[in-house]
């Protein structure tokens, strides 16, 4: 009986983790709900769900360095169009990277951002 609980567990939890990574999601409807909502649901749940601390750093870092890079990316415009190819480039990556990552998530292995960087370690 203990085991199926812990299973039972276990799997609230990694709904949890998948849950806060398809947040980010919410970038494309709200405009900044992609990083708020990731952080309320690590900083409420990082004490109590196993692997939130882990995610939920590699969440926030990633959204705050696609926010950079899309800060840098517009003034880069002006030179010859490389800002546009760059948004498109961080608007494909910030759609991806969050689905694969909720897959992974799910199925109890650690997120991998490429392109990241650490401002919370």
């Amino acid at each position: 009986m203990e085991i199926i609980n812990q299973k039972r567990a276990m799997e609230i939890n990694n709904s949890l983790l998948v849950l806060a990574h398809l947040s980010q999601l919410l970038t494309y409807v709200t405009g900044c709900g992609g990083l708020i909502v990731p952080l309320v649901i690590w900083l409420t749940s990082k004490d109590s769900v196993q692997g939130m601390d882990e995610h939920g750093k590699a969440i926030v870092n990633f959204q705050l360095s696609m926010l950079l890079f899309t800060i840098l990316s517009i003034p880069a415009i002006l030179l010859l169009g490389l800002g546009i190819l760059s948004l498109i480039f961080i608007g494909i990556i910030a759609f991806i990277l969050p689905i694969v990552n909720a897959v992974k998530a799910s199925n109890g292995e650690s997120p991998s951002y490429f392109m990241t960087i650490k401002f919370i370690s």
